[in-house]
């Protein structure tokens, strides 16, 4: 199973990068996951849908060739970071054509903040939802970014490891049912 995957920020050191890269370290060896590039899109502009940028194109083709999505997104101002609603918006369009659509999503996010990404994961699932893009409702995972998070080689620490094992058990087992 092909996985795309979104990170919401493009800070290198974000949490949500290092979490989408130690995640994927907990699912079975069949599924493979790829970090789609989200950072060189333009700003949509509705006026483009007819002649789509080459990034664009690369986008749509890299989500609509896997089997699945993961969203590890960041929270700006209680809801989802611009870059993210922009790759969004660009994969949904032209009207009809929207890469994401029927796609099994997992949606998840760390931030330093006590109630981790939970604003904006609700706005993500709001906008997935209108794309039809089934998302795991059960386990939320709504991460709050402290000491222990990851251990020193970059993986979930000991004390996560257990919820988020089971988080991704589950979304293993939703991209299962929706694909086959």
């Amino acid at each position: 199973m092909k996985i795309a995957v979104v990170v919401g920020s493009l800070r290198k050191d974000s949490f949500n990068r290092k979490l989408a890269n130690a995640i994927v370290r907990l699912a079975p060896p069949e599924f493979s996951f790829k970090q789609v590039e989200i950072g060189d899109l333009p700003l949509y502009n509705q006026d483009d849908d007819a002649n789509q940028a080459e990034s664009v194109k690369r986008l749509k083709r890299e989500i609509t060739s896997s089997q699945g999505l993961l969203f590890v997104t960041a929270e700006y101002n209680r809801s989802i970071p611009g870059v993210l609603k922009n790759a969004i918006d660009h994969a949904s369009r032209p009207y009809g054509q929207s890469a994401w659509a029927g796609k099994p999503a997992g949606v998840l996010g760390a931030s330093i903040g006590a109630i981790g990404t939970a604003m904006a994961q609700q706005h993500l699932r709001n906008v997935l939802a209108y794309l039809n893009v089934p998302t795991l409702g059960q386990p939320e995972a709504f991460i709050h970014a402290k000491d222990g998070l990851f251990d020193e080689n970059g993986n979930i620490g000991a004390d996560s490891k257990k919820f988020l094992q089971n988080w991704m058990d589950q979304y293993v087992a939703w991209v299962k049912k929706h694909v086959g």
